[in-house]
Formats: C-alpha cells, sequence, structure tokens
C-alpha cells in the first residue's frame, strides 16, 4: 500500500521516489479498470482486448520498475519505464502507450526534480513521440485524448498562473475527461456503437490513478495477481528445442563492465573485435558509464579478463549452452522473460547505440537470404503457415496480440540475412513495426498482413530468386487480392454499419465493417459471400475453427458449391477460437 501520510500532498517537485510511486499508481488504476476497457470495443466481439493489451505494456515496465533499489535516480527509473513499456507493448494501444511514456521519460530523465514546466514539456514530447510512431494517425482515439492533455498542459503553463503539481494534474486530467467525451463526435463508428474510445479511457485511468496518489489516496500496488493473469502465452511458440550438436560456443556470457577508463568509439570496436575472435551472438551496448556486454565463447574467462581492462564486472552470469540446450536462445526467468541485454533499444527517434555487425547463429552455419515470422493461433493455422515456410509462428492474433518482445526475440532466432514479419491482424502491425526497428544483426521487413488469409497469400507470393526488396513489393501488393471475412457472436446489443445486432446474434466481419448479422452461423456465411464475390472471383476458402466440425464444414461447402457453382470452394481445418470461420475470396 502506498501511504502518502497528508490528505493531500502539496508539491512544488517531483523527485524519482514520488515520480515512481505515481507510475505505480497510474498502473495500478488501468489494472483495475482493464475489463471496463474492454467493453468499450466497437465491435461487440468475445475479444476485446484494448484493456488487456494497455495493462501488459504498462505491467512489463512495472516489472522494470520493480527491479530497481529504492534509491534510484530518475534517469535509472526513466529508462525502466521507457524499456519495460517499449519491450512489452501489445496492440496499437500499447505500442501507444508505450511512446507515450518513452516521449515522457525522455524529457524528465535529465532532471533529479521535476516541477509543473518540465511536466508540460514532457507531455508535449510523448504527444509527439505516439503521433510518430503511427503512420496514419487517426482523431477520436487515444492520441486525441493525448494531444488534449498536453494542449491543457500548455495553456495552463503559459498562462502566468502557479500551480502546485496536484492542481496542474487535476486541470490537465478533467480536460483530458472532456477530451475523451467528444470522441464519438470525430469518430462515427463510436458515436453509432453508444461508446467512447478504449484506448483513450485507458489513459485516462493512468491519469487518475496518478492523481490519486497526489490527492493522498492509499493504493494496492499488489501486482501479483496482476501479473500472473497477464502472462506472456505468446512467448516462446513454435520454439524448436536447440540441439546440443548445433551449438559451437557452448557459454552463453554476460556481465556489467563500470567504467573506470575512457571507453570511446576506438576502444568499443577494439572491445567487439576481440568478443568477435573469441565467439559469436555478440551484443554490446555502452550506456553513459556502464557497458552490457552478451557473447556465446567456449572461454567465458577472457571475456571478463578483457572487460576488466576498461572497469570493475557486476553481473556476471555464464550457463552451459550444451548442459541447459532446453532453455531459450536468451535465458528465461521463471516468469517468462528472458534477462535483458539491451535496456537501451533503438526505435523511432531513440539514440541508443546499439551493435549491429551481422552475427552467425550459434550452429557457425551461414545465414540463409531469407526468413518468416508470422501470428496466428490454431493448430490448423499454424501447420499451414509453416506449410508455406514460416520459420517462427507466434501464437497470437486477435484473441492475443503478441508484444513487440515476443515479435523481436522470433526474429532474432532466425539464422537469416532478411526476415519479413507477417503480424495478420491491423492491431499487431505497430508491434510488428517496433520490432523491425529494434532488430540487430539482420533486416527485418514488415508485410503489413491484417488477416490470417492476406498472411497466407502474402507467403504464396514470395519468389526466392528475387532480392528482399522485390519480394517486399510484390507480397505486399497481393494483400489487395485477398477479401477477408470472420464469422464470430455477438456480445452485447448495438448497432453498428446501421445494423442492429444482439446479443447472441452471429456477425460476418468483413475487411472494413460488418459484412452480415443472422442467428445461424452457416447463414451468416453465405451473406457474407453473397456481399464479398464480384465477377473476378475464383476462390473460396474457408478456415473452420476449434468449435465446427469437419462434418459441419463439409455440409457448409456444398451448399456453397451448389450456390456459386463456376467458383472453386475449398475448406482447411484452422482451429482458431473466438472465430467459428475465416474465409476468403480470391
Amino acid at each position: 500500500m502506498i501511504d502518502t501520510g497528508d490528505k493531500v500532498l502539496s508539491i512544488e517537485k517531483l523527485d524519482a521516489a514520488l515520480a515512481r510511486k505515481l507510475f505505480l499508481g497510474g498502473a495500478a488504476y488501468l489494472n483495475a479498470n482493464k475489463e471496463i476497457i474492454n467493453e468499450l470495443n466497437v465491435f461487440p466481439v468475445p475479444d476485446g482486448d484494448t484493456g488487456t493489451n494497455m495493462t501488459m505494456t504498462i505491467m512489463s515496465a512495472v516489472k522494470e520498475v520493480a527491479k530497481l533499489p529504492e534509491n534510484a535516480d530518475m534517469k535509472a527509473f526513466c529508462r525502466a519505464v521507457a524499456t519495460g513499456s517499449l519491450k512489452g507493448a501489445r496492440g496499437n494501444s500499447g505500442v501507444i502507450l508505450s511512446q507515450l511514456l518513452r516521449g515522457f521519460t525522455k524529457v524528465i530523465e535529465e532532471y533529479d526534480e521535476v516541477t509543473v514546466p518540465t511536466i508540460n514539456t514532457a507531455l508535449s514530447k510523448g504527444t509527439e513521440t505516439a503521433y510518430k510512431a503511427v503512420m496514419k494517425p487517426k482523431e477520436g482515439t487515444i492520441l486525441t485524448v493525448a494531444r488534449g492533455i498536453s494542449e491543457k498542459a500548455a495553456e495552463l503553463s503559459e498562462s502566468g498562473e502557479e500551480f502546485t503539481t496536484v492542481d496542474f494534474v487535476r486541470r490537465v486530467t478533467e480536460h483530458g475527461e472532456y477530451v475523451l467525451s467528444t470522441t464519438p463526435e470525430m469518430l462515427p463508428v463510436l458515436k453509432e456503437a453508444g461508446v467512447v474510445d478504449s484506448g483513450g479511457r485507458g489513459l485516462i485511468e493512468v491519469m487518475h490513478g496518478i492523481l490519486a496518489v497526489l490527492d493522498g489516496k492509499e493504493i494496492d500496488l499488489s501486482f501479483e495477481a496482476a501479473f500472473e493473469s497477464n502472462g506472456n502465452p505468446a512467448a516462446g511458440a513454435g520454439r524448436d528445442d536447440i540441439s546440443t550438436a548445433d551449438i559451437k560456443f557452448g557459454y552463453c556470457t554476460e556481465f556489467i563492465i563500470k567504467l573506470e577508463r575512457v571507453f570511446n568509439d576506438r576502444n568499443e570496436a577494439d572491445f567487439k573485435a576481440f568478443l568477435q575472435g573469441i565467439g559469436d551472438s555478440i551484443v554490446c551496448v555502452a550506456m553513459d558509464d556502464i557497458v552490457k556486454v552478451h557473447v556465446h565463447t567456449n572461454h567465458p574467462g577472457r571475456a571478463f579478463e578483457e572487460g576488466l581492462k576498461y572497469g570493475q564486472l557486476t553481473s556476471m552470469k555464464v550457463d552451459n549452452m550444451r548442459e541447459e540446450h532446453e532453455e531459450r536462445l536468451f535465458h528465461m526467468e521463471s516468469n517468462g522473460n528472458y534477462t535483458e541485454i539491451r535496456e537501451s533499444v533503438n526505435t523511432a527517434g531513440t539514440d541508443a547505440d546499439i551493435d549491429r555487425s551481422p552475427a552467425r547463429a550459434e550452429s557457425g552455419r551461414a545465414a540463409k537470404p531469407f526468413g518468416f515470422v508470422t501470428v496466428a493461433v490454431g493448430k490448423g493455422l499454424t501447420e499451414v503457415f509453416k506449410t508455406l515456410g514460416a520459420d517462427e509462428v507466434i501464437e497470437g492474433g486477435q484473441t492475443m496480440n503478441p508484444s513487440t518482445d515476443d515479435i523481436l526475440r522470433a526474429v532474432e532466432r532466425i539464422n537469416a540475412q532478411t526476415v519479413f514479419i507477417i503480424p495478420n491482424n491491423k492491431n499487431i502491425i505497430l508491434a510488428a513495426n517496433q520490432a523491425a526497428a529494434l532488430t540487430e544483426g539482420k533486416k527485418a521487413i514488415v508485410i503489413p498482413a491484417k488477416t490470417v488469409p492476406q498472411g497466407i497469400t502474402a507467403l504464396i507470393n514470395f519468389i526466392p530468386d528475387h532480392d528482399a526488396e522485390t519480394n517486399a513489393e510484390a507480397m505486399t501488393e497481393s494483400l489487395d487480392g485477398v477479401k477477408t471475412g470472420e464469422v464470430t457472436y455477438a456480445v452485447r446489443d448495438t448497432v453498428i454499419d446501421g445494423r442492429e445486432i444482439r446479443n447472441g446474434d452471429i456477425m460476418g466481419i468483413g475487411d472494413r465493417s460488418i459484412l452480415a448479422v443472422t442467428r445461424s452461423v452457416d447463414q451468416t456465411v453465405k451473406e457474407m459471400l453473397k456481399a464479398l464475390i464480384d465477377d473476378e472471383s475464383e476462390l473460396i476458402t474457408l478456415y473452420y475453427g476449434d468449435d465446427i466440425e469437419e462434418n459441419e464444414a463439409e455440409k457448409l461447402k456444398e451448399q456453397l458449391e451448389d450456390m456459386w457453382p463456376l467458383l472453386t470452394v475449398e475448406i482447411q481445418y484452422g482451429g482458431q477460437p473466438v472465430y467459428y470461420y475465416i474465409l476468403s475470396v480470391e
């Protein structure tokens, strides 16, 4: 529990200890209200996940903050928040939240104590950073609420009035609530569904938590249950065991150098050259007065001795990969996250100094030209992607968005010069872009597939003899030739796209809108296809989910063949949860 003493904190400046409490308070409020945020999902489907994505994103940052000593300074706190939220970012809302936090902390990390004018600058920087992360920002979303908060902060700072931090945060939060209430006027789909933007609501909950701490309220910060419920099921999906025969360098060696001498560009180049001479899988990150080192080698002692030339060593760790070959490439902690080597990461606008030289795989084999990471849930869909050449299929999709970290680790496990990332969901594309920006030692290209059928088409259009850029262009262009539909059930009454929907109705959701609503799964499929099929259509493909028996799918296939005798109809087992059918028309 946080006990701030006075009923209301009348403070002029924030130090690192209080900033930490405020952040944890914001995380606690977001976590406590995540289900309410999920219910604001415009489409009344059983997988609304904005609250979950934002909570899992901020909880990743909470874990990093929890590792800090109580007397950690502002810079250490800010880096923990920025790094944790970045690697844990899930879904568009989570990525945007991570960018808001990254921009904000980038400003305040330079101060031991933060005043109102600095908070104003930090809010503005956070909003600017978040907007830059989105290719086509849309108003009426979390971005609009963030901008409203930062604009109010600027207005108050320029008014000439003097504010305590409490009053300042209360005023900007109240304005943020007002902006949130106007989001339905900016996005007709929100107005029609009778909800405000869910991501914006999540941001306001964070502000409410911060304000609650400033108001002296006691907040339960026992996050253990939240960590358990917000686990990382996507981590490691599709991971094959490492064969001991393929391990050329047997010891995973990690340590931190606390610098006692100059470590300039030339020193760094010499040190990296030494590491390359004794091993591979090298990560060497120089940050202020420390250097973080990771190397796979047969001679850990030699790596330590070389590091000692530059300063004291700490956080030394050596793992025998031959003895523990079933562990992940980066050693897993009990909560499912791997030991973070790079606290400073390179994404849009960061200035991290990261070794991006190509590295061999543990086996020492030369990298193949191309590799593929894709996202899917369901045994059948996973098998389809594997058959088409996917190296890594991350378990996830609409029902569980993988994090930036999940995607990044999948890319790292592939020994290829270029890795194509195919997210298969519009809510995963931002996290995929973020992972691509963080990729080291190889090129990562995101093919912005928004649906599973689009991802399958992209892989089919890959041509091994073409170069990466030509393939990326062709795979991306192929996405436009696929029309997609998903069939699921409604979890509440609402009105969307002019359609009245009742709890329990079977909905057919197209690429841009709801195409059909009936009380029958088969009837919804037929109504959707009527909307999707045109004179150029040739092929209908149905991927049936866990709740559909094969004989049911076969019967529907026969009916569709009777309805469209000139088209080819195929069915495949997808095994996906929640969605009875995923279908495509090409």
